[in-house]
């Protein structure tokens, strides 16, 4: 059984203590932070603070770093959430499924999820028009989508800053 804050590689499971933690959170807040500046966050020296960020890098507890886009600024006023179907549930189908959603830059996250749906998409758009247009010509469009539930953001109440 593998607890919180536990990773596995391998089969075998490594315990994260607070530092690790503590430098997870740093990243998480400011992933622009030197070397020097996350070492005095987390009370540690640079050296093995640097070593503890390298292994969670290699046991691919950070997976990358990013920048967090405000995508109304670049003139996406339209977030919606989007759960969808699929007629025929075999791993072929679902593959194309899955392609073809990683081909469209409008949909930021794709989940495979359980329930009464298949996928939950996020899709940004300018305008409720060219979500129209681009739920119908990409998501309804697509063969063997038997059924789409869409739910429109009205704001924000808590953004992902990861965990």
């Amino acid at each position: 059984m593998v607890r919180l804050g536990e990773v596995i590689v391998s089969d075998e499971a490594y315990k994260l203590d607070a530092v690790d933690r503590r430098i997870l959170s740093a990243l998480q807040s400011d992933a622009r932070l030197s070397s020097a500046e996350l070492a005095e966050r987390v009370a540690l020296s640079a050296s093995p603070c640097w070593r503890r960020v390298k292994r969670l890098e290699e046991l691919g507890v950070i997976q990358g770093y990013h920048a967090r886009i405000d995508a109304k600024k670049l003139g996406y006023s339209i977030f919606a959430f989007v759960q969808v179907s699929l007629g025929q549930k075999d791993s072929e189908s679902m593959r194309r499924f899955e392609e073809e959603m990683l081909s469209h830059d409008q949909i930021v996250f794709c989940h495979c999820i359980s329930g009464n749906y298949d996928y939950q998409l996020a899709v940004i758009a300018p305008s409720l028009a060219e979500f129209n247009s681009f739920a119908r010509g990409v998501i309804n469009g697509f063969p063997g989508v038997k059924d789409v539930f869409t739910s429109f953001s009205v704001s924000e109440v808590k953004p992902y800053r990861g965990f």
